[in-house]
């Protein structure tokens, strides 16, 4: 069972921090950084702890995460000084995120048993004792007429946990751990949740499901906040997983106007940039497979591509190079005014990533989430009831917008091939959450998929369930689903990008060179 979905206090915490920070931002003037030692007894008033064992445990972890909300580095216990400490920095717009970007506040860890085989007071020391009659370490024994796991002897093998009649024998996992595909969390010295960089992708499953809150990424909420006071106009540009993020009152038609609220310029969703996106990979797949390729992945989700290249480095030519939809918005956007700067708002932290590296920098500025962006409705206290609704942003189709649900890129890769080349037959396969990724890779490699589009998908779902969503993944699932039929066009091919493009095509589509 996992907590995805439900709203609990560290959600309300993550909110309360974003909306503070993005509350000191919009009325920022210089000096205003001491005030930061002050929101910490905002959030936790009073003398009584209200989550943890202690009130000044709980402002000192909210001190460290409104540091990595304002992009600064996060610190340890034994570390001294002022919150706002290089808080100075950020007031730049220009300031890019310093690894890492997933980080944990190790004094919040709870130091979860790493995978314990455990018996819980469930046991009824009944008569068989399947338990351990099967253990084949021995390691099973019966005290006070109840079963006894010993440690020292315990494989984790998990027969037990399968056999007892009463689920009674319970294998704790480390949620965190659970939950990374990467299997990039360990424990360090003092039993904390530890993240071994070199394998981390930074697809940010593991915050979403601690539940503890003690991991976090760095957010921009203060630099773009501080780019939208500025003489320079600051676009948004919209992942379509954000049908329904903000509830039942922010709908489609009203996004657009509640952005420009927040003081952006305008708000274009990337759904055209997945429109393009297709029509490219469509193309290379006709082109290149298998005439060049055995098979081609997809290359829109950074935390996909960054596990094949990182675990399958054999296989990384095998992805495809079209651009991802985030950045061929963002230079489309670029494109039609010139000089402005770009905000992409999407429910993925590796998304922070991608637009971090050097080659991107130049097309994407900033990186805010679902969550991130909540933070701003609520210190600019925007009424989605007062808003009146325009038209849907810019005509995208409902193939481009799928592109946030596990299945939709590869379908919208099919369909595009179906209109472009009717005689050629695309088959497809999809894995979703990293560690299933990994099986399709190994598959692929074994020469299973030969001819394949692979479609892979970091967070279970698709990008609806990304790291920093808001809304159950269901209840997105079938809100998108619905904006989908309502759209004007189906096909990529369709959408209003040919208007948009007019123009605009020379050096859209040139493939920046790796950092």
């Amino acid at each position: 069972m996992s907590i995805r979905g439900i709203y609990t206090s560290v959600n309300d915490l993550r909110k309360r921090v974003f909306a503070e920070i993005a509350n000191l931002s919009y009325n920022y003037k210089e000096g205003d950084l001491a005030k930061m030692e002050g929101i910490p007894y905002d959030i936790i008033p009073g003398e009584v702890s209200t989550y943890r064992e202690s009130v000044f445990l709980e402002r000192a972890i909210v001190r460290e995460r409104m540091r990595l909300a304002m992009g600064l580095n996060v610190r340890t216990a034994a570390e001294q000084a002022p919150v706002s400490f290089g808080a100075e920095e950020c007031v730049k717009e220009e300031k890019y995120y310093e690894p890492p970007l997933i980080n944990i506040i190790k004094f919040a860890c709870h130091s979860c048993p790493d995978n314990v085989v455990k018996v819980t007071d469930a046991c009824q020391g009944c008569l068989a004792h399947p338990c351990k009659e099967i253990c084949p370490k021995g390691a099973i024994s019966f005290k006070g007429g109840r079963s006894h796991i010993d440690q020292e002897k315990c494989i984790k093998c998990g027969r037990c946990v399968d056999v007892c009649p009463y689920t009674a024998i319970v294998r704790l996992k480390r949620p965190c751990a659970s939950a990374c595909g990467m299997n990039a969390i360990k424990s360090d010295q003092y039993g904390r949740a530890d993240i071994d960089y070199d394998k981390c992708v930074s697809c940010g499953m593991c915050l979403a499901n601690c539940p503890f809150g003690a991991i976090a990424d760095k957010a921009q909420i203060f630099q773009t906040i501080q780019a939208i006071r500025s003489d320079v106009p600051v676009y948004a540009a919209v992942a379509p997983s954000v049908s329904g993020q903000f509830g039942p009152k922010l709908t489609p038609q009203k996004l657009r106007p509640a952005l420009k609220a927040l003081g952006f310029a305008d708000a274009i969703e990337v759904a055209i940039g997945a429109d393009l996106c297709t029509i490219e990979e469509a193309k290379d797949f006709v082109r290149e497979v298998p005439a060049e390729k055995k098979f081609m992945a997809t290359s829109c989700c950074p935390a996909w591509a960054a596990m094949a290249k990182k675990l399958f480095p054999d296989l990384s030519g095998n992805i495809s190079m079209a651009l991802t939809p985030m950045v061929l918005t963002g230079r489309l956007i670029k494109k039609q005014h010139p000089g402005c700067k770009v905000a992409f708002i999407g429910p993925c932290a590796a998304k922070k990533l991608e637009a971090g590296r050097r080659t991107i920098r130049s097309d994407i500025d900033f990186v805010l989430t679902f969550e991130e962006l909540m933070g701003m409705f609520e210190a600019k206290e925007v009424d989605f009831d007062a808003l009146e609704p325009e038209d849907t942003m810019h005509g995208a189709s409902a193939d481009g917008r799928g592109f946030a649900i596990s299945g939709g890129v590869a379908q919208a890769v099919v369909n595009c091939v179906n209109e472009l080349y009717p005689d050629v037959e695309v088959k497809t396969a999809g894995a979703q959450g990293l560690d299933e990724c990994r099986k399709l890779l190994l598959a692929a490699k074994a020469g299973k998929y030969n001819g394949y589009l692979l479609e892979g998908m970091a967070c279970p779902g698709g990008c609806v369930a990304g790291a920093g969503t808001i809304q159950p993944i269901s209840k997105s699932t079938a809100s998108l689903n619905i904006h989908k039929k309502v759209s004007t066009h189906q096909r990529a091919l369709q959408s209003n990008y040919q208007s948009i493009l007019s123009g605009l095509e020379e050096g859209l589509f040139d493939i920046p060179e790796e950092d």
